[in-house]
Formats: structure tokens, C-alpha cells, sequence
């Protein structure tokens, strides 16, 4: 609650960069979520039959997704809305690089198209949430016809939790085989920074959130760090779909309609293909000035013998050809 106070304070009165935080609020009583975490003073300990020994609690069997790289420092349990138990380890192991490889790649990403990259490959969005809607409806109807504090509505909600937990499963599956591929694959990755918050006040913002686009370039980052690989983001705000990826001329704004354009020059556009070249060239610019250090140099406060006003600096200096100040 502290930190929270802190960074609400901090961000009405400016010192906290980024989106205004809104203050803590009470935890609501209809959240099944729950999470008890484990140190190593806990004395937990990982046996070798592959089960989970907690304090007070006893031997727990667990179905391991990967082995545990290091000795875990703590253990965090954690149940969902969906009833599901699952425990999360802290390990320190370190960033293993991938052989470098010739390739880079811009992505553009959308709606229609989740992610075209540069060098023409389109990527069906999955649309998992509106797959899944027609299932959603019809749970969401069973539990509204439910009693307030009756047995058949706790059923009812948690199985409206599993058909979310489900379709949030599926797309963060897809979305890290996805951007696991794209890191393997390439040297550099770069994308644009959208603006995820705005757009999902807009009339497309069930489709937004629907596309996962934070999520997917958060794995992307860390992906590309751990894997030793250069991940950037280019300006929102750079004309991509409006500039022409081969003789650079910006040809103005164009409505979402249009999905092909055809440049002066004489090159037929595909609108999301050119855009990701543009982004391609974008993040090679980016990175290639100073490699992203800062340019200009930062101010340096003049020495004390410098500043101010010396009445006697001028009866004992000389001016040079060029008038330059000479001591």
C-alpha cells in the first residue's frame, strides 16, 4: 500500500513519467484469486520423486512444464479465478546468446493481419476471444439467471473463469511460439510503438484487446535480450503507411480502406507490407545513430573560475587573428 501511495503521488505531481496512476483501491470480494509465496527461510524444498514440500502444508505433486535450471530462492502458489493451482519458482540463470544470423525484420502489426513483416510474410490474426464468443455468451447468460449467494452461481462462475483462462491460455501459447520464431530467425526485430491504451477507447477496442499486441512485444523484448539479439521501437508517430519504402516520398494519409496505393514512382504498395519496410528502415536508422546513445552532448556546468564577471581579464589578454580569446 506504501508504494502504491507513492507512485500515485509521484504521478499527480509529475515526478513519476507515463500515464497518471490512479490510488490503491480495496480488494473486491467477488476475486478468487489467491497467492502465498515461500522463501528459502520457509524451508520448502523440491524432492527427488518430483514432488513439493511446503511448510504446514506437506507433499504436493506437481506437473512440471520444464526442470528447475538452479536452485529455486522462493516459491510463489498461486490459484486463479479458474480453480487452478499453480507454482511459480525464482531461479537465477544466465542470458544463453543464439548464433548470429544476416536477417533483420520490421513488423507491422494489425488487426485483419496480427503481424506482416518486411520480408512479405502476413500472419492470420487468430481472434481467439471472438471465437470463443458464442461460448462466452452462453455461459454468461447460465450465470446471470443465477441466485446472488447461491452454490449454483459459484459453479457458474468458475466456469465462466475456465472459458476465460482458456482463451487467454491459447493466445499466449500462440503468442510465444510466435515471437520465439522471430527472434531465432533474426538478427535485429523491430516494431512499432502503439499506442495500446488509446486505442482500446476506441470502437475497435474489443479487437484490440483481442490482438494481445503489449503482451506479444513485451515477449518480444526480453526474448530478444536474453537472446542476445537488438529489439527496437520506432516512433508512433512515423508516417509508415503513408511513405513510400522505395523512393521515400510521403504520399499523405490515407483511410483504412485503402490497402494498396500506387507511389509516382511507379511501385505498386501493398499498405502493410510497405509499412513494415518502413519500420525495418526506421529501426536500422534508430539504432545505427550512436546505437541509440544520447547525440548531443549533455550540459556541463562551467568551472567556478570561468563563470562570471572578471573586470581584470581583459587588461591581461590578447585577441588573436581569427579573435579568438588568447591568455
Amino acid at each position: 500500500m506504501n508504494t502504491a501511495y507513492r507512485n500515485f503521488f509521484a504521478s499527480i505531481t509529475g515526478k513519476r513519467k507515463g500515464r497518471k496512476v490512479a490510488p490503491p483501491r480495496l480488494r473486491s470480494r467477488k476475486d478468487n484469486r489467491q497467492a502465498i509465496r515461500f522463501t528459502r527461510n520457509a524451508r520448502f524444498r523440491v524432492l527427488d520423486n518430483g514432488r513439493l514440500r511446503l511448510p504446514k502444508i506437506g507433499d504436493l505433486h506437481v506437473r512440471w512444464s520444464r526442470q528447475l535450471p538452479a536452485e529455486p530462492s522462493s516459491v510463489t502458489v498461486i490459484r486463479d479465478a479458474a480453480g487452478r493451482y499453480f507454482a511459480s519458482f525464482v531461479v537465477q540463470v544466465d542470458d544463453s546468446p543464439l548464433p548470429p544470423v544476416a536477417s533483420e525484420v520490421g513488423i507491422d502489426l494489425g488487426l485483419t493481419h496480427f503481424a506482416v513483416l518486411s520480408d512479405g510474410t502476413k500472419v492470420a490474426a487468430p481472434k481467439f476471444l471472438r471465437r470463443a464468443a458464442r461460448k462466452l455468451r452462453r455461459l454468461q447468460q447460465d450465470l446471470s439467471r443465477k441466485a446472488k449467494g447461491s452454490a449454483n452461481r459459484k459453479k457458474a462462475v468458475v466456469k465462466v473463469a475456465r472459458a476465460h483462462a482458456r482463451v487467454a491460455d491459447t493466445r499466449r501459447d500462440w503468442q510465444h511460439k510466435l515471437s520465439t520464431r522471430i527472434v531465432r530467425e533474426n538478427q535485429a526485430v523491430y516494431v512499432e510503438d502503439l499506442c495500446v491504451v488509446g486505442l482500446g477507447r476506441t470502437r475497435l477496442a474489443k479487437s484490440v484487446h483481442d490482438a494481445g499486441w503489449a503482451s506479444f512485444v513485451g515477449m518480444l523484448e526480453y526474448k530478444a535480450a536474453r537472446a542476445g539479439r537488438i529489439f527496437g521501437k520506432i516512433n508512433r508517430f512515423a508516417p509508415t503507411s503513408q511513405t513510400c519504402s522505395a523512393c521515400g516520398r510521403l504520399d499523405g494519409p490515407k483511410p483504412l480502406s485503402v490497402r494498396s496505393w500506387t507511389c509516382p514512382c511507379g511501385i505498386i504498395h501493398d499498405r502493410d507490407v510497405n509499412a513494415a519496410k518502413n519500420v525495418l528502415a526506421q529501426g536500422r536508422w534508430d539504432n545505427s545513430n550512436a546505437c541509440g546513445a544520447q547525440v548531443r552532448p549533455a550540459p556541463v556546468p562551467a568551472p567556478r573560475r570561468e563563470a562570471g564577471i572578471h573586470p581584470g581579464a581583459a587588461r591581461c589578454s590578447t585577441r588573436s587573428a581569427e579573435g579568438i580569446l588568447v591568455l
